[in-house]
């Protein structure tokens, strides 16, 4: 099969892509957008007639599961593992914005 290969607007795509590209690197920018194209020309010679069409290299499954409370806790027991508390079991954490709260 005989295809005509056909010039890459580099102008066009960068357009689109809302780019400004500099004039020096446009012809290099053209050329590898050719290869991409080339590539991609190349993969359509590939016989796929036996392969299954899939939406992701990896088998995907779903694993359900009830969504059941195990190991209650009880307050005290998960506030030691607080590294500091103030209040009356209010865990204190690093300040996050200059400022704020009670640092």
């Amino acid at each position: 099969m005989n295809k005509q290969k056909k010039t890459i607007d580099v102008d066009y795509i960068a357009g689109l892509a809302k780019l400004e590209i500099d004039e020096s690197k446009k012809s290099r920018f053209q050329e590898e957008m050719q290869n991409i194209v080339d590539y991609v020309d190349l993969l359509s010679e590939l016989n796929v007639e036996n392969i299954i069409p899939t939406a992701h290299a990896a088998q995907m499954k779903n694993v359900w599961r009830e969504d059941v409370s195990e190991n209650d806790f009880s307050r005290e027991v998960m506030l030691k593992n607080a590294p500091e508390l103030f209040d009356e079991g209010t865990i204190k954490v690093p300040q996050v914005l200059p400022g704020e709260g009670t640092a």
